[in-house]
């Protein structure tokens, strides 16, 4: 698999950055895992031109707990 990596040189804020640094060291990954599931979760969000199965699962739950709550907060 190491031969279908290429690499990508660019710029990134420098907050963005250390709470990138912060999260892999967080989880025990790397750098590189990270900036890679990120590229490919925003191809699939844009490229199926919605919400991704599991962010609509977890929103689902989250309305069928708290729905009445959710209501009474926009009034």
């Amino acid at each position: 698999m190491a031969s279908d990596l290429e690499e990508l040189a660019t710029r990134v804020d420098a907050k963005t950055l250390a709470a990138l640094r912060r999260l892999a060291e967080k989880e025990g990954r790397q750098l590189e895992a990270l900036v890679d599931e990120a590229l490919r979760d925003l191809l699939e969000k844009r490229e199926l031109g919605r919400p991704r199965d599991h962010v609509m699962e977890a929103y689902q739950r989250s309305h069928a707990r708290y729905g009445e709550l959710y209501k009474k907060l926009a009034r």
